[in-house]
This record gives structure tokens, C-alpha cells and sequence, in this order.
């Protein structure tokens, strides 16, 4: 009853709140995240209001940096509890270098607006300049794209190639093969209007022969007020048998009508660095007309002809195609039944290809392409009354797809730190998201717009707010922007420069790249080896572990820096997609840190919650990561099916049965994250609600957060012994899904529960969502229960159980946790206390943290010049990072002018191992 009245007073003061929103809000400015585009862009962004600033129908108007009025369309993305806007989303076109200027007011509409009409069997959208037809049913996402009255390009759809089995050893025995391609399901107008349409197309991919239909996708078609370019974000799930299923191929492909003379058609490649690959089908000889070098058109000549002897070759067929992140090639051929030839070659293509004549074509560019490797592009029958234009982002030329564990036998924890669990290892169910712009032209584009086209579409365009802005609206938790105001706040900030600056480099030094890992880091590094330890059970490629997404997110926000920006997408791209499940009984849950990206046999929330995704949703509207963090409201029941202590802590015949089991910390806290997103999304009460009852929940527990066990049965022990967990226990409690209710489990030795502290309970994300949690729910019992938490981590339960009435113990800081989450809890209770006892271990650590400190390597060690860093490991690295910053924040003025020095760097041995 008392947590009843508490919510409906709290209910109150946020209606009263809402009723006090009438101000218009300040003007907030903009830049671009990077360098501005070099040709017009449709652009989505996402900007933060403080609460109880912005009504829900306040509308928007836009100015670019001449001051003129910009079209601008404004939708919410998050709400404040009082109902005022958390976020709004954005959507204009431009390019200019400079600052735009959003402010209150109406905003000016577009001079050729986006129009959506639906018909039987396909969908048309006009942006004033193409009109593209959307297919509804079938195998064609696009049935056609027109520009001035003129179809430049047609038959969109998604193909690949599957293999049954693997790449033979013997490189005889080639598996079947079979074709497969896209078949419609459902069409969803997201928007239509008037600067932004969304059109979602979801389906299976068929076999052409068979009939089988696998590899669920959603496909989002992005149009712009006045722009002819779409942006194209394409996700599959992979559903199928990974001994069996090896895709060999996949990719978007296009039917491109050729019209003109052969001489007067074009296929093109971006290269690096603004390179470009250009040539006609029937290029002249030594004195070829420099018209048709350029693209445009020519009247032909004596070798143009089609007399078999004297006529000039004509090229039908092209493939580029980059297996590595490090080189790609270029070939062509005449027909079928000739070879193909060697044309050109470099290392990194941009990603963009074009085939067309001189009155229409289209280009494909695709975001990551040579980091996304294998990948390539392929124009075939050029010569012919239409080309097949493929963007492939999984060439056929490359081996086949193998999503296979990488060992046929287990591991054991202690050796490789790898949690191996029968039939775990299992990638059914992961995805992978790329991204596409299509560019259809009138014309075959100048050398020089085709190389703005490649770079335009190989990144995201974003506007941002400021990270002073940001802060100050007081979203994303605990942080302030990059300060160097002092000596000592200078030194910490170096220091966590020269670790964003160790990964930045590490990733490109030891080719942190490929299809299914891009974006991500491995997880701990091997000092005699001199190698990351790639290949090494749980040490490998770290996917979210100790919260390396929020680490990246934040140092972006505090900086507002383009290439954290850049490193932060990647990351949370991969992570989001190919470390979680998507569909299948464990949607919800991630997979924990392998050498395979879904090896490990451990799979929780704690790896998949929607807390690392909320800043890329937020900044950049992104529609994609917004379904992930909803997938995430399954996690509950994924976690009730696959208990994440199953292993660890075994039910006892004797424990109460409750539905299902879980953690208070992290599990809890994952859970609450997930609620809290969708809550602030959706504006629905039923979510904060469902926090609440874990709440009260956990306030009805003797000792509040830290209620658990310290026994249970162990497999370590051997002999169903019940005896001492590992760690200092865990938070095991019963969990009712139904309700949101947390139930007490005793602790069978001492019959009840006892006070435990368990270690990873709040450095898994848990501390950043209650760092957001505690202040929106505006519970004082709640915020009394977690600023004890950060107080007593390690005080013993006479302890824990008198504080409850005083809300004193512990002034002289002996009790804050010493572990790896107890400096940022330290810097907490001292924020809310203001007492130096708990300022002290969280400065303590700001001396002890030394940052990366490489040393330079060369020679036979390594197999090409790179750099180590002893002390760095990817979990540590993330942890600290996410420390340091919180401390920072939290601190303010009780940080000293200056450090001591950090003391000198022990001696390491063979390696070190990171913490679970």
C-alpha cells in the first residue's frame, strides 16, 4: 500500500510537471558529425530536451548555415515521465559546412515534397525528382526506379547462393549450390512525409529450385524530399543448420536497361581515397575521344562499327572484388565464353559501383565495404539490352560462409575461459545489418560525383547537438564533456586518450575486420605471443563484456569527436546483431566473448540489454538498432528457459518454485534497462510499472540490493556438496514474469537470505542503467536503497540491517566495495553525501589508472610493425574507461588540482587474463 501511494504522489508531481510545459524551448544548434557531405544528403538525427521543456505537439523550424530555411520533419522518439519530449528525431536535406539552427516554430515545407501512394501489389513513392515503385508481393523490393519520365533501373531484389556443406579439402567435390532470392512478406509505411518516407519490407529468402524458404529479412527504404539517392538498411537472420548451410554468396542486384550505343555506356568503380575506376564498354583506341573518357556522349567512328575484324572490343562483363580488408581487383570479359582479363587493382575500395549509358543508370555504394569483407560488385551482360548490376556484400568468389564453432571438442574454463555448454555454440538466430545508397542518374555522372557518391554512401551523415547541449539536458547518465581544466583533470583525460587512440590504431594493425566482426575488439592480449589472443576460447573477440559499447558511446558523447563516433556505430552495429538472438528459443539473451562471435556456451541478458544500444537509437533515429532494443522485451522469458546460473549454482530440490530464476544484479538490472527504454519510448506506464514491482520487490528483501545466497550447490565442490559459491555469492532470486516480482530464495545453510557481494552485478551495464533509473522513477526508498549500495558494498548484514534505520554507517568509507565496480560507487556516494571518505578510493584509482602506454614492435616478433600496451585488455580497458569518466563527473570540485604520479608498472608474465 505505501509503495502504492508513493507512485500515485509521484504520478501527481509529473502531471503537474506536464501541466507546467507551456515555455517554447531555446534554439539548439547543430554540426555535422565529421566533415559535411560533398553533395546533398538526406539526413536523420536526433536531438535531447530537458524535462519539462518540450510539449509533445511542439513543432520545429530549421535554419541551414546562410541563415536560409531548411524543409524539417520532426517525430518524438522518447518521452520524460511528465510526458514532456526526452528525444526527437529529425529529418532534413543538405550539405553545407556550417551550424543549422533548430528552433521553436513552424517549419518550411519542402518545394517538392515526398508523396506516398499504395495501389494493389505495390506501393509508389515521388520525391519530386524519381519516383520509385516499391513491390508489395513477389521477389522485387523495387519494381522500378524513373527519373524525368525514364526507367533507369528495375527488378531490385536480394540473391544469393547457398552451398550444402562446406569448401572441400581436396577442392574436388564441390557441394550443391543453389540460388536463392527475396520473397515479399509484408510492407510497412513508417512515414510517408513530407521531408522522410519509410517504407519496411520484411520476407524470407526462397530457393529458386526447392521452394525452401530461409533467412528472414527486413529491408528499410529511406526517401528524401527533392533527393533521387535511397538509403537501403538490410538485415537477415540466419536460420539455418550451420554443418549444412553455407552461404556462398549474398547481395542486392539491380536490372539497369541499356539504350544507347555500346560506346556510350559506362561501368564504374570507386577506389581509395576518392580513386576511381571508369571506362566505356567500347573504350577508343590511342585517340579515344575525350568525351567519352568523361562519360558523355559520343557519335562513334570507323572502329565503333560492326564489321568482326576492325570493330573495337566490346567489354559485357565486370566483376571488382575485395577478399581482404588490404586489396581488391578489377576484371573484365567480353562474353561468356571468354576469359576474363586483369584490369586494375588497389587495397581499399569505398564501395561504389555504377553501369549505365549516357540518358540513365544507377549506382550502388555500401557503407563498410572493405571492412565487411568479402564483398564485391559485379555487372554482368552489360552489352546486352539490360546489365545485372549485384552489390555483393558476401562475394561468390570468396569461400563459401561458415558459421561453424571452431572446435569439435570443449574447453576447459580454467584453461581458456571459456564457458562450454553443450549444443550452445550455435549461430541460428544471429544477424547482420549492411547498408546501402542507391543513386539513379539521368545521365552517366561525372568522374567527380561519382567519387562524392562513393564517399557519401561509405558513411553515415549526421547532425549532432554539442556534448555541452547533450549534458545538459541530462540524458545518457553519468558524464561531462571532455575538461582539461586543471592539471589533474588533464592528465586523466590524456589518459583516456591514449587508450582510445591504442584501440583506434589496434584495429587497423591487427586487421580487426571481416563480415561478421567488424566493429568489434578482441578481448585480452598475449605478451609472449605478441599477438591478441584471437584464437584463444573466451579471450577472443570480446563482443559486449564489461560494457564496451557504453564505454565507446560515452567517449563520443563527451568528446563529440567523428572517428569515436564512427568506432562507437561499428561496434554497436556488430555487437547488436551478431553477438544476439534474434529469433529462436534464446532471442533476448547474447552470447558471451569467444574465438566464434556465438561460440560460447553462456548466453544473458547482460550481453544483449538495451542499455548498450540507447545512445546510437537516440543520436542517429536509427530504425534498425530500435527494433533490437525492443527484441530485448523477450529477455525475460529467454532467461526463465536457459537460468544464467544454471551452471554455476544448480536449483536445490528444497528451493521455493518460483517460475523462473535470476540475478537482482546483473539480471535485474538488464531487465530494468529494458523496461526503462521501451517505458521512455513508448511513453507506456506498464513498463515503469513492471520496474516498480521488482522495486518493491527488492525493498521487502532484508537487504535490499544485495539480498542473495552465499551456498548453493557448486560443481566445483564435486559430490552435490552444497558449499560456498564462487565469488562471495550471488543474487539469486526467484522471478515471476507474469508480474515483474522478485521472490526470495534462502540460502540453504542459513535459511534465509544473507547479504552477498557479487562482482559482476553492476559492471555489466547495471550501473549505468541505475545511474538513469533511479533519478526517473523518483522514488527516495528506491534511491536510498542504491546510495547504500554504493556505501556499504562490503559491510556485513548488522551492518546492512542497522543502516536501514540510520542511514550513517560506513561515513569513514571502509565499506565501499574494493572490487572492479567500487571506485565509480565510491564517486557516487561521495556525490550524494559530499563526505571526502568516499571521494578518496575513487580518487585513489584516477592515480593508479595508467591508461596505454605502447611500445613500439618490429622485426621476426611480429609479422608487420604494430604496438602492445601492457596493462590493456579490452575489459579493462572499457571498465576503466567507464570509471574514470563517472568519476570525473561525479567528483566535480572535490578532484584535486593534480595526481601524484601513477606508480611504475610492474613486471607482467606470460599474459593477463581479463575478469568475467
Amino acid at each position: 500500500m505505501k509503495s502504492m501511494k508513493l507512485a500515485a504522489a509521484c504520478g501527481a508531481i509529473f502531471l503537474m510537471a506536464a501541466s507546467a510545459v507551456v515555455a517554447a524551448p531555446a534554439d539548439v544548434t547543430v554540426n555535422w558529425v565529421g566533415n559535411a557531405p560533398a553533395i546533398d544528403t538526406g539526413v536523420s538525427w536526433g536531438v535531447p530536451w530537458p524535462q519539462a521543456t518540450v510539449q509533445k505537439d511542439q513543432s520545429f523550424a530549421l535554419k541551414g548555415p546562410d541563415g536560409k530555411a531548411l524543409p524539417l520533419q520532426t517525430w518524438p522518439l522518447a518521452y520524460w515521465p511528465d510526458g514532456s519530449l526526452k528525444f526527437s528525431g529529425f529529418a532534413t536535406v543538405a550539405h553545407g559546412a556550417g551550424q543549422y539552427v533548430i528552433s521553436a516554430g513552424a517549419g518550411a515545407a519542402p518545394a517538392q515534397a515526398v508523396a506516398v501512394r499504395r495501389a494493389d501489389g505495390y506501393i509508389d513513392v515521388s520525391t519530386g525528382v524519381s519516383t520509385v515503385r516499391i513491390g508489395t508481393r513477389g521477389a522485387d523490393l523495387v519494381q522500378s526506379i524513373t527519373i524525368d519520365g525514364r526507367e533507369v533501373a528495375k527488378n531490385g531484389r536480394l540473391v544469393g547462393l547457398v552451398q550444402q556443406g562446406p569448401d572441400p579439402d581436396d577442392h574436388l567435390a564441390v557441394p550443391q549450390r543453389a540460388a536463392f532470392a527475396s520473397k515479399i512478406e509484408k510492407v510497412t509505411v513508417e512515414q510517408s512525409g513530407p521531408v522522410r518516407a519509410v517504407i519496411k519490407i520484411e520476407g524470407k529468402n526462397k530457393l529458386v529450385k526447392s521452394g525452401r524458404e530461409w533467412l528472414p529479412f527486413s529491408v528499410r527504404l529511406y526517401f528524401y524530399a527533392g533527393e533521387s539517392a535511397i538509403h537501403v538498411v538490410h538485415t537477415f537472420v540466419f536460420d539455418g543448420d550451420q554443418r549444412k548451410d553455407f552461404i556462398r554468396g549474398l547481395g542486392l542486384r539491380f536490372t539497369v536497361p541499356m539504350r544507347e550505343e555500346v560506346y556510350n555506356r559506362d561501368v564504374a568503380f570507386s577506389g581509395q581515397d576518392g580513386g576511381l575506376w571508369m571506362e566505356s564498354l567500347q573504350p577508343g583506341d590511342l585517340n579515344a575521344d575525350p568525351r567519352q573518357v568523361a562519360g558523355q556522349k559520343i557519335d562513334g567512328g570507323r572502329f565503333y562499327g560492326v564489321k568482326d575484324k576492325e570493330q573495337l572490343a566490346i567489354w559485357s562483363d565486370y566483376k571488382l572484388t575485395q577478399p581482404t580488408p588490404d586489396g581488391f581487383d578489377i576484371v573484365k570479359r567480353t562474353n561468356a565464353d571468354s576469359t576474363w582479363i586483369f584490369s586494375d587493382a588497389g587495397k581499399r575500395s569505398s564501395g561504389l559501383a555504377f553501369a549505365g549509358d549516357v540518358s540513365g543508370g544507377l549506382a550502388v555504394g555500401v557503407k563498410d565495404f572493405w571492412q565487411s569483407f568479402p564483398a564485391g560488385f559485379e555487372v554482368r551482360g552489360a552489352a546486352g539490352n539490360a546489365a545485372e548490376l549485384t552489390a555483393w556484400l558476401w562475394s561468390p568468389d570468396a569461400p563459401a560462409m561458415d558459421m561453424r564453432h571452431y572446435d569439435t571438442r570443449a574447453h576447459g574454463l580454467g584453461a581458456t575461459y571459456e564457458d562450454v555448454q553443450k549444443g550452445m555454440s550455435v549461430a541460428y538466430g544471429v544477424a547482420k545489418t549492411s547498408e546501402f545508397t542507391l543513386y539513379p542518374t539521368a545521365a552517366v555522372p561525372a568522374r567527380s560525383q561519382l567519387a562524392a557518391m562513393a564517399k557519401a554512401g561509405a558513411a553515415r551523415a549526421l547532425l549532432a547537438a554539442s556534448p555541452a547541449y547533450i549534458h545538459s539536458a541530462k540524458v545518457f547518465g553519468v558524464w561531462d564533456p571532455v575538461n582539461r581544466s586543471t592539471p589533474a583533470r588533464a592528465a586523466v583525460e590524456d589518459k583516456l586518450d591514449s587508450v582510445l587512440s591504442f584501440y583506434k590504431q589496434q584495429q587497423d594493425d591487427r586487421h580487426w575486420y571481416g563480415f561478421w566482426t567488424y566493429g568489434d575488439y578482441i578481448h585480452s592480449y598475449n605478451f609472449r605471443r605478441h599477438v591478441w589472443n584471437y584464437d584463444h576460447g573466451g579471450y577472443a573477440w570480446d563482443n559486449t563484456e564489461l560494457g564496451t559499447v557504453l564505454w565507446m558511446w560515452t567517449s563520443y558523447l563527451r568528446s563529440g569527436r567523428a572517428d569515436l563516433f564512427r568506432m562507437a556505430e561499428a561496434l554497436a552495429r556488430n555487437t547488436s546483431e551478431t553477438n544476439v538472438y534474434h529469433m529462436g528459443p534464446m532471442m533476448g539473451l547474447g552470447s558471451r566473448h569467444n574465438v566464434v562471435k556465438w561460440g560460447d556456451g553462456s548466453k544473458e541478458g547482460r550481453i544483449s540489454q538495451a542499455a548498450h544500444w540507447r545512445p546510437f537509437y537516440y543520436l542517429t533515429t536509427d530504425e534498425r538498432i530500435g527494433d533490437v532494443m525492443r527484441e530485448q522485451l523477450q529477455a525475460d522469458k529467454a532467461m526463465i528457459k536457459y537460468d544464467p546460473m544454471r551452471l554455476a549454482q544448480p536449483v536445490l530440490p528444497q528451493d521455493p518454485k518460483y517460475p523462473g530464476r535470476i540475478r537482482i544484479g546483473p539480471d535485474w538490472y538488464v531487465l530494468a534497462g529494458n523496461w526503462m527504454t521501451e517505458w521512455e519510448r513508448s511513453g507506456d506506464s506498464k513498463w515503469r510499472d513492471r520496474i516498480n514491482a521488482g522495486v518493491d520487490s527488492i525493498l521487502q528483501m532484508p537487504y535490499w540490493l544485495r539480498s542473495g545466497v552465499h551456498n548453493g550447490l557448486n560443481p566445483d565442490l564435486g559430490g552435490n556438496k552444497i558449499g560456498p559459491l564462487k565469488g562471495r555469492g550471488s543474487m539469486t532470486v526467484g522471478y515471476d514474469p507474469a508480474t515483474g516480482k522478485l521472490l526470495p530464495i534462502p540460502d540453504p545453510i542459513e535459511h534465509a537470505q544473507v547479504p552477498v557481494l557479487y562482482n559482476l552485478s553492476t559492471i555489466q551495464g547495471g550501473a549505468e542503467v541505475m545511474f538513469e533509473l533511479v533519478p526517473l522513477l523518483g522514488r527516495k526508498d528506491f534511491a536510498t536503497a542504491w546510495l547504500q549500495y554504493a556505501r556499504l558494498g562490503e559491510a556485513p548484514g548488522d551492518v546492512l540491517l542497522k543502516d536501514k534505520a540510520t542511514g550513517t554507517e560506513g561515513a569513514d568509507g571502509s565499506y565501499v566495495e574494493k572490487a572492479q565496480g567500487g571506485p565509480r560507487l565510491a564517486a557516487y556516494a561521495y556525490s550524494q553525501t559530499k563526505n571526502p571518505a568516499f571521494a578518496k578510493p575513487a580518487i585513489d584509482n584516477l592515480v593508479r589508472w595508467r591508461g596505454a602506454v605502447p611500445r613500439q614492435l618490429a622485426g621476426p616478433d611480429v609479422l608487420a610493425p604494430t604496438s602492445e600496451a601492457f596493462g590493456v585488455s579490452t575489459n579493462d580497458s572499457a571498465q576503466s574507461g567507464l570509471t574514470v569518466i563517472e568519476t570525473l563527473s561525479l567528483l566535480g570540485d572535490a578532484l584535486p588540482q593534480e595526481l601524484p604520479p601513477t606508480p611504475p608498472m610492474p613486471e607482467r608474465g606470460a599474459g593477463q587474463r581479463g575478469k568475467q
